[in-house]
């Protein structure tokens, strides 16, 4: 390495230590004017070492197998080593037998040692999040949303009843007397909105300095947060539901056959995981064809015996002991969300401890409460999807 070399290295070393330095003191304008510093003296540096064509200072590192020592460069060598040194530098590719007698040389151009090259070539650093790809179910939608202005409150339903005809007055003999009739009964149904909060306290540097829209980023995280306390509020009431072994896919026709009312099952939908799609999408006839169909009106959907699939991630709702869920019927019929006040997000630098550590705290806050409305809507199923599913017989 020649002096000049050396000095510019040293040069371009000094300039970063000075603005590492400034920005560490809080100097961010010093240090911003100083880093601009740093990168004209790495141009200098970059522009040395491609217009050097001074190879006689240049010494060959000594191998690090003492054994495998190198063949003395001789006069009519030099030039041929020379020649392929600039046209690697440009970023001309070499053919085989030209790597080969830079191999030979042990060339000193590489990216494994700065001084030999490594500071040259960029490092691939990106500051983009790039975030990785998951299923993120909501089950708010399935489910019935009520607004509600108050903590606290009630419904009252009708209570179901087997009602029986009215009797004739000629079977009295006095045609002014008549059957008393049994009265309807009513159930009271209540809710309690609950508060749901968390805050995430962010240093201010990191916000000024990032590069990326990271405030946009963290309010979709916590919008994430958000869906998954939906998630596992209502996950909370379906599981409360009487669990019904369906042995197989009969158990489900019977279900939407029998076990339902009329009023719920001509508008069911079958909602499963993962592990119940894969069961379902196995069956076929006698004659090979699949028991799914699929939607006519959304060509991704499937349906069986008529009603809609949902898939749901086995994360959401995972299969037990080999058993699959088959929750079947009416979700918006069965399970109420209350919601008081859709999620809230705020963000403060002076408020809590924001100011003293020099932070920016957001925080979430949702209030609601997840109740039954009729469980009679739904059926919560289970299938041991261990076992191969039987051939449905045709017809």
């Amino acid at each position: 390495m020649t002096k000049r070399e050396q000095e510019l290295r040293q040069s371009v070393s000094d300039l970063k230590d000075e603005a590492k330095a400034l920005m560490e003191d809080g100097k961010h304008e010093e240090a911003q004017a100083k880093l601009k510093e740093a990168k004209a003296a790495k141009t200098d540096l970059d522009n040395f070492l491609a217009l050097q064509v001074d190879f006689e200072n240049l010494s060959v590192p000594e191998p690090q197998n003492k054994a495998a020592k190198l063949p003395k460069q001789t006069k009519e060598e030099k030039p041929e080593y020379k020649a392929l040194f600039f046209k690697a530098l440009r970023g001309q590719s070499l053919s085989s037998d030209e790597l080969d007698v830079m191999d030979q040389y042990k060339a000193r151009i590489t990216a494994g040692n700065g001084e030999d090259g490594g500071y040259i070539i960029p490092e691939d650093i990106q500051t983009k999040i790039n975030t990785l790809r998951q299923t993120s179910d909501d089950l708010r939608q399935y489910v019935q949303v009520v607004p509600v202005s108050t903590n606290k409150g009630a419904r009252t339903l009708e209570r179901r009843a087997d009602h029986t005809p009215f009797a004739p007055l000629s079977e009295y003999g006095d045609p002014n007397a008549m059957q008393e009739i049994a009265s309807p009964k009513f159930d009271r149904l209540t809710y309690a909105i609950e508060d749901y909060a968390g805050f995430l306290p962010v240093p201010n540097t990191v916000l000024e300095d990032t590069d990326q829209a990271l405030e946009e980023y963290l309010i979709q995280w916590i919008g994430k947060k958000s869906k998954a306390t939906d998630n596992y509020l209502i996950l909370q009431q379906i599981e409360t539901l009487t669990k019904k072994d369906l042995v197989d896919y009969k158990g489900i026709k019977t279900t939407l056959n029998v076990t339902l009312d009329p009023s719920f099952s001509a508008e069911a939908t079958i909602y499963t995981n993962q592990d119940g799609f894969n069961y379902l999408d196995q069956l076929e006839d006698a004659n090979g064809r699949p028991l799914l169909q699929i939607d006519p009106q959304s060509a991704t959907s499937k349906l069986l015996f008529g009603r809609r699939v949902v898939v749901l991630s086995n994360k959401t709702i995972a299969t037990e002991e080999g058993k699959a869920p088959f929750i079947i019927g009416l979700l918006n019929e069965a399970i109420i969300l209350w919601d008081r006040k859709q999620m809230s997000l705020d963000m403060t630098k002076e408020g809590g401890q924001a100011w003293r550590t020099n932070t920016t705290e957001f925080r979430a806050i949702q209030r609601e409460d997840v109740t039954k409305w009729d469980a009679e809507a739904v059926v919560y199923g289970q299938i041991d999807i261990s076992t191969t599913p039987d051939v449905i017989p045709e017809g």
